[in-house]
């Protein structure tokens, strides 16, 4: 009797100890826990890319399990492994104890009402799909984590990025045109056509009359080529032979330059880095503004 009451002891400890382990959410820090500092677990990839960047340390529990995942992310694996994740089940998230759950404004009703019964409090987030509402984004979580002037550091840098891939006065707008995995293209209402916007280039499925995720036959390119396309797909995958057609080669005048994926969705800090990418493109164009052209 004596030794089960000491092996009940041990489980008890034992199971304290795996709670406080979930408690810690696998981080090196301890999470703090104050009214103005909540503890928050991040279930999409936009806002951990945010929240990653706003959190104290310790203060940010978990991030989703895309952000693990070097085929969805939008942050940097490093930075991301810096973090526990979770695939954002009730039962997971329940054990990491946090004050408020961060998830897309896709989340199940049923799953959000779960959490809340538990008392966390849930935000939904939508995708921003301009400049606009990443900025606002932006500010929203970094008020939400309690650390306003943090976010308003990284809306500088986002803002000096803008203005550094901010094309000459008098440039004109480079046709471009944004072609994923099954011949899709990007509409004007998306993050990523307002970034092209801001570094020089014109969105060439909106000039088709195409709108978001329309597809785009080879044939049609090929009669009509922009100037760019930014093909975002795998060298391997199947779906994507039509973005490496032998035929795209053949076409004078269109560059074809590929655009990674973990840039087209999420705002925040992705912003400088897709700007980045974009501005790369447009100056190996060797394109001459407007004004520098001499007048006829």
């Amino acid at each position: 009797m004596h030794n089960a009451q000491k092996r009940g002891s041990r489980s008890s400890c034992v199971l304290v100890l795996m709670s406080a382990l979930a408690l810690s959410g696998c981080g090196n820090d301890a999470p703090i826990a104050d009214a103005g500092h909540p503890r928050i677990v991040s279930l999409n990839p936009c806002t951990d890319a945010v929240l990653a960047q706003v959190a104290a340390p310790g203060q940010l529990l978990a991030i989703s399990h895309y952000s693990h995942d070097p085929s969805a992310t939008s942050m940097d694996i490093a930075e991301a492994a810096r973090f526990g994740d979770t695939s954002g089940t009730v039962e997971e998230i329940a054990a990491l104890a946090p004050d408020v759950v961060v998830a897309s404004s896709f989340m199940a009703p049923t799953t959000v009402q779960a959490l809340r019964d538990m008392g966390m409090r849930v935000v939904l987030e939508p995708i921003p799909s301009d400049v606009a509402g990443s900025l606002a984004q932006v500010r929203s979580l970094a008020a939400l984590a309690g650390n306003r002037s943090v976010g308003e550091a990284l809306i500088d840098r986002i803002e000096a990025a803008m203005a550094k891939a901010a094309p000459a006065a008098g440039t004109r707008p480079v046709p471009a045109l944004l072609w994923e995995s099954g011949g899709i293209v990007a509409g004007d209402d998306t993050l990523i056509v307002d970034l092209m916007r801001r570094s020089g280039f014109a969105n060439a499925a909106a000039a088709r009359g195409l709108g978001q995720a329309d597809f785009l036959p080879l044939e049609r390119v090929l009669a009509d080529p922009p100037r760019v396309i930014f093909t975002v797909g795998s060298p391997a995958a199947e779906e994507d032979r039509m973005l490496r057609h032998p035929a795209l080669a053949q076409v004078k005048g269109m560059t074809r330059a590929p655009l990674d994926r973990s840039l087209l969705w999420c705002g925040g800090p992705t912003i400088p880095r897709a700007l980045a990418r974009l501005v790369q493109v447009r100056r190996e164009l060797n394109i001459p503004s407007t004004a520098s052209r001499p007048r006829s």
